[in-house]
């Protein structure tokens, strides 16, 4: 467990919880190893509630847009806690190897399949990225399904949803298995 993550998890909490209440569901799907957390993503909100769903004793390595790696506050912040940077738009090698080595090292990493914050009323496309490191690697992605419509004093929700394994396709075309993955995370939308 990192020191740093350790901390931020202990302040971060009460004022998280007192500010934007949630309710956690599925904690007990969370497997011990390692796994690759998918969920939508609306708001910079997302990362710190489903941080905050895995508790401080299983830290999450998250995957964030390199351009936050540019602020120097935040960047030092940022790799304090274990995320690392990946540039969107275009294969980024360094963020893939980097996933990848955490994984290997028994550690859990979270991605956003849609590489973007996307509104309720938006749509698109999952980026492969999460499965095909999933086949590679042969390890489980794990559904996670987070309010789209957070606010202030208002209750939301952090989805867990059951783990499951990916077989690399014969055909090479990750797409249906990224349509896959958000379908699993839609589904998490209607439980309670």
């Amino acid at each position: 467990m990192n020191t740093a993550y350790f901390i931020y998890y202990i302040i971060a909490y009460p004022f998280v919880r007192l500010i934007f209440p949630c309710r956690f569901r599925g904690k007990e799907n969370i497997p011990d190893e390692p796994v690759i957390v998918c969920a939508n993503h609306s708001s910079l909100l997302d990362p710190v509630l489903i941080g905050l769903a895995f508790g401080p004793k299983r830290q999450l390595h998250f995957m964030a847009k390199a351009e936050l790696f540019k602020i120097p506050v935040l960047s030092g912040f940022l790799r304090s806690i274990g995320a690392f940077p990946v540039v969107r738009g275009e294969t980024d090698i360094g963020a893939v190897r980097t996933a990848m080595k955490h994984l290997k090292n028994g550690r859990q990493i979270m991605m956003f399949p849609e590489g973007t914050r996307v509104s309720e009323s938006d749509s698109v496309a999952a980026k492969s990225g999460a499965v095909r490191i999933a086949t590679k690697l042969k390890v489980p992605i794990l559904p996670v399904y987070v309010s789209t419509d957070k606010r202030a004093f208002r209750m939301s929700k952090v989805v867990i949803g059951k783990s499951y394994m990916l077989e690399a396709p014969q055909s090479k075309d990750y797409v249906p298995l990224a349509d896959e993955l958000m379908k699993k995370i839609k589904v998490l939308e209607s439980e309670n």
